[in-house]
Parts: structure tokens; sequence; C-alpha cells
């Protein structure tokens, strides 16, 4: 049997994710079968199973993302390279994932390098992707990466550490923010090098400056939205760009136009939803290749908060949301 976790309906994770029983899938031709080991809950997940509208009549497929073993590939179907039966791959994107054996279409299915263990190879392919997206998003900015500084908040989350690794291995300049000093104290371990500044703090705005060392803010990248998108494009120099790839905030954003129209800002959302519909063949398999180099790179950023078993998804799915958690809430089928 296939023990795979869904809802019918939008509201609280905890309360609406479920597990059902079905019969154990075959591959097709396009198709790769899969045996799970491990899966990431996502809070991007989350938030899609609590905006989900309305009262489906079909039970929908929760999770994107999850790595596991191939156990078959469908007659006549072209997979990536190093993807062979026995072989241990990553799936991602791919609605559905949270489930103990996985039908995905081949060409979302990648090769996890052997050196990579499944707490990182669960979550390689999400977090790594976004980094790679932020940056391309930041290099669109003639002054990012010669006098311009970057500005990202959340700096501790599992991509804002990956977008501090990144940041260093190029020597791009970077000030991180975070809510707190104790994240902040955090962080400065991770990365020395790297000025943090806490938002708990009335003047952090000045600090940030400050740390800019009076060089301009040409971006700055936000997960959160709400009141902080003002500060953030305060901060901006003339003709900086704010670049926005989450919603944790529950208040809206006001901004009004003559914040971006006097400073010639610009304000933009950017997702791996997108991604996935705009981006080229070659840009696909050019991402992947270095969101793999990111996870060998910086594998020590691949924090695990906790593991669970799939009868533990409740538990799982509170504690992915839990404040001040560190590292990917893992779950093994």
């Amino acid at each position: 049997m296939n023990r795979r976790v869904v809802y019918t309906r939008g509201g609280p994770p905890a309360d609406v994710l479920t597990v059902i029983e079905e019969p154990e899938p075959a591959a097709e031709h396009g198709q790769v079968l899969i045996r799970t080991t491990a899966f990431a809950v996502h809070r991007g997940d989350l938030l899609a199973v609590e905006a989900y509208p309305g009262t489906a009549t079909e039970p929908v497929p929760g999770g994107v993302e999850a790595t596991g073993v191939v156990e078959a590939i469908g007659p006549g179907t072209r997979v990536a390279p190093g993807v062979e039966v026995g072989g241990r791959v990553a799936v991602f994107l791919h609605p559905g994932a949270w489930s103990q054996w996985i039908v995905a279409d081949a060409e979302v299915v990648v090769a996890v390098p052997d050196e990579l263990p499944d707490e990182v190879a669960a979550q390689m392919m999400v977090n790594p992707l976004t980094a790679v997206m932020l940056r391309r998003e930041a290099q669109e900015h003639l002054a990012f990466g010669y006098d311009g500084f970057l500005v990202q908040t959340a700096a501790g989350s599992s991509v804002g550490r990956l977008v501090t690794g990144v940041c260093q291995f190029h020597n791009l300049p970077l000030v991180n923010v975070v809510r707190s000093d104790s994240g902040a104290a955090e962080l400065r371990k991770r990365f020395p090098d790297v000025p943090v500044v806490a938002t708990e703090h009335p003047g952090w705005a000045d600090e940030v400056r400050r740390a800019a060392g009076g060089r301009p803010v040409s971006v700055a990248f936000d997960p959160i939205g709400g009141k902080l998108v003002e500060d953030l494009l305060d901060l901006l120099a003339p003709g900086g760009k704010l670049v926005i790839y989450g919603q944790l905030a529950e208040e809206p954003i006001t901004v009004h136009a003559s914040t971006l129209l006097h400073q010639s800002l610009t304000l933009r959302g950017a997702t791996l939803g997108r991604w996935v519909l705009e981006a080229s063949a070659d840009r696909r398999a050019s991402d992947i290749a270095t969101a793999k180099q990111i996870a060998l790179a910086l594998t020590d950023q691949f924090d695990v908060a906790a593991t669970y078993s799939l009868d533990e998804l409740t538990t799982a799915v509170e504690h992915a949301v839990r404040p001040g958690k560190v590292g990917a809430v893992l779950v093994r089928p």
C-alpha cells in the first residue's frame, strides 16, 4: 500500500492534512517510481494548504519536494543523467511529494550526489533553487557586485543562510537582518564576517546604513512582506530593487505610489512557480546543477530541526511553524 498526505479544504494544516492509503502506484511512459526516504515540511507547502479555496471533490496531494530511491523507470522514459534504478534522487516541485511512493514525471527527478545524506537531499532543490533565483534577480541591478550592497531579511532562515553562503563565495557585499539579538548572535557564529542587524532595536535601519559604510543599498530580499516593506524601500538607494519571495506577514503591503516614483524604485515578486513556467530547458538544467553545487558546498547550512514519522504528521506540521525553529522539519514515511 501507499500512504500519502492529502487535504480536501483549506485551513490550519495541522487540522486539515490527513494520511490516506491507496494501492502502490506503477511508473508509465515518462514517469519514474520512487520509494520516498524523507521529505521536508516547507513553510510554503503549509501556506498553500491554508490558502486553498473552497472544498475539493478529490483529495489534493501535499508537498512538492522529497528524496528517495528509484524503484522503476517507465518504458521508453528519458531521464536526467545519473537517474537509474536503485539510485538516490530528489523530486522537486512535484505535487504529491509527501508520500511513501511517488510517481513523478521524469523531468522533475534529479540524481543526488553520493556525498549528500538524506537530511540534505530532502531539501536539496527548493531552497537552493530559491537562492539561485534570488541571486539572478540581484544581478539584474547594475550596481550589484560593484559598489551596491544587498540587504536580506529573515537572514537566519534556511534560504537566508544559503544566500549568505553564496554571497560570501562570490565576494558580494551583504547586510543580514533578523528579528532578535539572539538570532543575530547565532548568525554571527555561522558567518562572522557578515554584518547582522536585529529589527528589535528601533534604530535598526540606521544600523544597516552604517554597516554598509555609506555605500548604496541597491537590492533587498524579503520573504515577510507587511509593514517591513516600507522600511526596506526607505533603505534603498535611488533606482533600488526590492524582491519579495514570501508572504509570512498577515497584514498587506501598504506603499504610497510616491515612494516608488520619486526614487525610481522597483518592487518585484519572485517565486519558483514562475521559474518553472518561464525558465527554458537549458536554464533549468543550469540552475539545478548550481543548486547541487550549493548543497555540496554548504552542507553544514542544511540544518534539521527534527525528524518525524508519517504517523507523527500533525506534530511535524506544528513544529515546522514554531517560532525560533532553526532548520527543516523532516518526515521519514
